[in-house]
């Protein structure tokens, strides 16, 4: 599991970064400043869950089920909350857009939340 979070928390962090670099290099010249914010917005949580996991890989203590909970969590958080954000600030040069995917970002939002409510709570659990 902690080469997994590794692994993915790299892969996250790495894509941020590229994207990142696309909004603000690449996407500048067609996006307004709001939905350059937007953007950014979405590139800013993706990194923070990154390191979130890169962090988790280091907790020793935590159960297996709980970091793997965690980690189905931050994924799915990441690809709801982050890829909406996306698609709504480039929605008017993406071809996929539904009014739909304004709900993703809430419910993307939601599983972050809980995500580290688990880790808050395991750890609050755990015997110092």
């Amino acid at each position: 599991m902690k080469r997994k979070l590794v692994l993915t928390g790299a892969f996250i962090g790495m894509l941020a970064i590229i994207l990142g670099a696309f909004g603000a290099h690449l996407l500048k010249k067609y996006l307004s400043v709001d939905q350059l914010n937007t953007f950014e917005v979405g590139v800013r949580y993706q990194m923070y869950h990154a390191l979130f996991l890169l962090f988790l890989a280091t907790q020793k203590e935590l159960a297996e089920k709980t970091l793997k909970s965690i980690y189905n969590l931050v994924v799915a958080g990441v690809v709801l909350f982050s890829g909406s954000i996306y698609l709504v600030a480039t929605k008017d040069y993406t071809l996929f857009y539904s009014k739909i995917i304004v709900f993703a970002t809430p419910v993307g939002g939601f599983l972050l939340i809980i995500a580290w409510a688990l880790l808050f709570f395991a750890i609050l659990k755990r015997k110092s």
